[in-house]
């Protein structure tokens, strides 16, 4: 143990000279005491030498001290030669012989030295972390000060973690050569947490609201999760500050905290906070007045503007941001310096708080010069044409504000950059500073994922969004899942020549197979292959209107799956899509077609970010046109628009709305054939709208079978879901909005990438051309009205249309496993289902491909469907995952709903 301290032992003084014995006899009072030395008699010092020195050389021991040879000393001077010598942290002990003959010896205990720090029992503090905070390290001089301190640094650490019943012992273990091994034993005891919140004072708010406006919380199931119900001294500090906060925020302006107190229990596990706190009276805003000395401004217009008024309950927040309001116009007028300092005049009577906001004279300001650093990579050029001012121009707030959010736009740099406005060479100059922290903008991905779209993906793609530092994007991508296939190339030039125009192109093939569920079974209805190419130019209009044009040829390819869907059906041994098998909005859609599309957007962004907007609104209004050659012909309009707003604490809420219309140019292609093919329709569902499944929403033909009981002849249809053929059709209009709000997390949360909002979606698809019925099946009955039924216990239905008669309006014969049978004549025809079977004829036999079915096609309304959920955007070390839980609550016959939906390892 380090149980001793370093001593000095007083300097030696020789024995006094033996006395006569008369003299040793006499008494005390008698015998007159006769120092040998006197205390204060000045001796010289004759030599001066050091003994016990291993590695500190004589002089350096000599220097701490004032002896010197021939010079004088006196007992006072050795003893403050030792003092100082101890002072020096090098020596363990020092003695001084020698004071009386002036040859004075300083023998001296060195220090031992440091061999190694070790520290044990430390499990919430490794010892990286310990070790950059203590002094002592391997080969330095050991002291027990330097211990003494390490110990009180190490509690700290300990306590700034919330461990005040952190212990800390030394130890210290002797070796040879005059070294050591510190030894640190750490208990490091329990978090301690906060037990109780007393509040003492308060008559207006409630125990329970002051103590959810603090950050510290108090021990408990339901803050189980709180990394807050620790004590923190800081955190103490910073709550009060939250209190005076909350109540000037609601008119308390002399509200006051007398004091904090944070009592630590005897058992050193919990803390118990009071604060006494004195609310005083509520106040009102009295009259709000401004006086600017700036002579560009009126006083009266500018009060007006105010959005604190007279009367309104006084609010320290809306102070504050009335300030910033005027500072913020005053910027805009060139005044980059305004002083805008609120005056208060408080009235205890009438319990009013008269406000006037005087504006300091000011020199209209000039930007002196744009400095731009950090950019290593990025060509200034890339920076500076996205400023919406030059050096010389007069400062404008606004403008400056415009130039950060667009330069934040472009993703290039680092989070929140904000330009920094420094005072230039003389008071009407100023310096704006962009420092900027390039982020990497090259991508390479190469993942594999799962998705509750398409199962299993692959994903290879590269990006370069910064290319070669001039702001250009070049990207390649290819996909891989069970139902779609793409491959595709880019190029974006944001500023054609360093002309103000965009221009960027895209080839691409793409694969993508529309599917149906039959029970857990997930079957390919049709494939559609489009090979082709788009060419995008903008120009913008003004700051916030760009106007964009696209050109685009395709080639559509689309088909189905001939073992299938194909069948012979003339009988002429040429395999035909067979509508029974497929439906014939199905077969309709099959072919190769060329489509040559013209478009046109007209865009106002005003968003901080395009990234991860917080504020700000977007607008597209878009119409396009096909037909410009080609084999289709349409035109269709689409709306989008989006509004965010920053609500404080970093909750954003935003509203997003969209709609679009499609209208064929083309001729009718016959009774219940929309002319609008279903490839070029709309679609809505599943991740758009979620709370639906993938093509959840809208139009639809649902194929139901029948089930039912030969030997009570009951006949009913299928209620079973899965087991119901749904196929989505598309429509020509839909609407789509939604209402949601992000969610703030604490800062571990964030810098996971988690961001959770909750949302309200409400949208419809609809309007297409009731599409004809692919067969219809009636019951056959005989004389009693029972149902008849085949041999093999398949009930007997009818077709009522013509497409299963022969020429002559005769009812054929079906055959083939359990198909149906509409007569039960294989010779000759009966009059009604069941009479005799009259004739020779031999009925031609007819293979129906499917069992009997019930069609129906439902969906098509513009009634809003309704879901509301939430979700969660999480950029995880595997890729960026979204997950999300949503119930619809209003939804029309045949929608397909969906709780939980996510997608891994792909964009969302």
């Amino acid at each position: 143990m380090l149980s001793g301290t370093a001593h000095a032992q007083a300097a030696r003084r020789p024995a006094p000279a033996p006395q006569p014995a008369a003299q040793q006899a006499a008494p005390a009072a008698q015998q007159p005491a006769a120092p040998v030395v006197p205390s204060q008699e000045a001796r010289t010092v004759r030599s001066l030498r050091v003994e016990g020195s291993q590695r500190i050389e004589s002089e350096t021991v000599l220097s701490y001290t004032r002896l010197r040879v021939g010079e004088s000393y006196t007992n006072e001077t050795i003893d403050q030669a030792i003092k100082d010598l101890l002072a020096s942290d090098l020596l363990a002990d020092v003695e001084i012989d020698g004071a009386v003959t002036g040859d004075l010896i300083i023998r001296i205990k060195e220090n031992p030295v440091i061999n190694r720090v070790v520290f044990e029992g430390n499990k919430r503090l490794k010892n990286d972390k310990i070790l950059k905070e203590v002094k002592l390290a391997p080969r330095q001089i050991f002291t027990r000060t330097a211990v003494r301190a390490d110990v009180a640094r190490i509690v700290e650490l300990y306590r700034r973690q919330g461990r005040f019943a952190a212990n800390v012992q030394p130890k210290m273990v002797s070796l040879d050569q005059n070294r050591v091994d510190v030894i640190f034993e750490i208990n490091e005891g329990p978090k301690s947490k906060v037990r109780q919140i007393n509040i003492i004072g308060n008559e207006v708010f409630s125990d329970g609201q002051l103590r959810g406006e603090m950050a510290t919380k108090t021990s408990s199931l339901k803050n189980l999760l709180s990394s807050n119900t620790s004590y923190d001294q800081d955190r103490l500090a910073y709550d009060q500050q939250k209190l005076r906060q909350f109540y000037l925020t609601n008119g308390y302006a002399d509200f006051r905290v007398i004091s904090a107190v944070a009592e630590l229990t005897p058992d050193k596990r919990d803390f118990i906070i009071t604060y006494v706190v004195e609310e005083g009276p509520r106040y009102k805003f009295g009259p709000v007045t401004v006086d600017s000395a700036i002579r560009d401004f009126d006083d009266k217009k500018l009060a007006t503007a105010l959005s604190i008024k007279e009367g309104a309950w006084y609010n320290a927040k809306a102070v504050e941001d009335t300030v910033e309001q005027l500072s913020e116009t005053a910027g805009a007028f060139g005044y980059a310096f305004a002083d805008v300092r609120p005056e208060f005049q408080r009235d205890r009577e009438s319990l009013t708080m008269t406000m006037n906001f005087r504006i300091a004279e000011a020199n209209r300001t000039y930007i002196e010069r744009i400095d731009i650093t950090g950019n290593r990579q990025t060509q200034d050029k890339v920076i500076r044409r996205e400023m919406r001012v030059a050096e010389g121009d007069a400062f404008n707030t606004f403008l400056v504000k415009r130039s950060q959010d667009r330069i934040n736009s472009l993703g290039y740099f680092q989070d929140k950059f904000e330009i920094e406005r420094k005072e230039g060479s003389t008071p009407d100059r100023i310096v704006l500073a962009a420092n900027v922290e390039e982020r990497a903008n090259g991508e390479l991905t190469l993942s594999a994922g799962f998705s509750s779209l398409e199962q299993f993906i692959l994903q290879a793609s590269i990006r370069q969004r910064n290319f070669r530092g001039k702001g250009q994007t070049v990207s390649a991508s290819v996909d891989y899942s069970s139902y779609s296939k793409s491959i595709e190339l880019g190029f974006t030039e944001p500023y054609l020549f360093d002309s103000n125009v965009a221009l960027g192109g895209t080839i691409f093939r793409r694969d993508y197979n529309a599917f149906n569920y039959i029970g857990s079974d997930r079957s390919t209805t049709y494939s559609q292959v489009s090979t082709g190419f788009q060419v995008v130019a903008g120009v913008p209009l003004t700051e916030y209107w760009t106007l964009s044009g696209r050109y685009q040829l395709a080639q559509d390819d689309v088909t189905l799956d001939k073992g299938s869907f194909y069948s012979d059906i003339d009988g002429d041994g040429i395999s035909e899509c067979d509508p029974l098998r497929a439906g014939r909005y199905y077969c309709e859609a099959v072919g190769n077609r060329l489509t040559s599309l013209v478009g046109v957007s007209l865009i106002y962004d005003s968003l901080n970010s395009r990234l991860r907007p917080t504020r700000g609104e977007r607008l597209t209004l878009g119409a396009d046109f096909a037909g410009l050659g080609g084999d289709v012909k349409y035109a269709r309009a689409r709306i989008d628009g989006d509004k965010y707003w920053n609500l404080g604490g970093n909750f954003i809420f935003s509203l997003s709305a969209e709609g679009g219309y499609i209208h064929s140019l083309e001729k009718s292609r016959g009774e219940g054939i929309d002319p609008v093919r279903i490839t070029d329709r709309f679609y809505l569902g599943e991740p758009q709208f979620r709370g639906f499944d993938i093509r959840g929403v809208g139009p639809r033909v649902q194929r139901i079978g029948f089930t039912g009981d030969p030997l009570t002849g009951t006949q009913l249809l299928v209620d079973d879901r899965d087991q119901i053929i749904d196929d989505a059709i598309g429509g020509k209009a839909y609407y789509l909005t939604k209402a949601e709000l992000e969610i703030p997390l604490g800062a571990g949360a964030q810098e996971l990438g988690l961001r959770p909002s909750i949302y309200v979606m409400a949208g419809s698809l609809f309007n297409i051309t009731r599409p004809q019925k692919t067969i219809e099946f009636a019951q056959a009955t005989d004389a009693t009205g029972k149902l008849l039924f085949n041999g093999d216990g398949s009930p007997t239905l009818l077709p009522k249309d013509n497409f299963l008669k022969d020429a002559a309006n005769n009812q054929l014969y079906f055959a083939g496993g359990v198909t149906t049978v509409t007569t039960t004549c294989q010779v000759g025809y009966a009059a009604t289902a069941g009479a005799p079977c009259v004739g020779t004829s031999i009925n031609p036999i007819a293979n129906v491909p499917t069992t009997p079915f019930f069609e129906r096609y439902v969906g098509d309304s513009a009634r809003p469907r309704l879901s509301v959920g939430f979700g969660v955007n999480w950029n995880s070390p595997f890729g960026p995952l979204r997950i999300d839980v949503a119930k619809a609550l209003l939804k029309n016959e045949g929608d397909d709903n969906k709780l939980i939906t996510f997608n891994v390892g792909t964009q969302f």
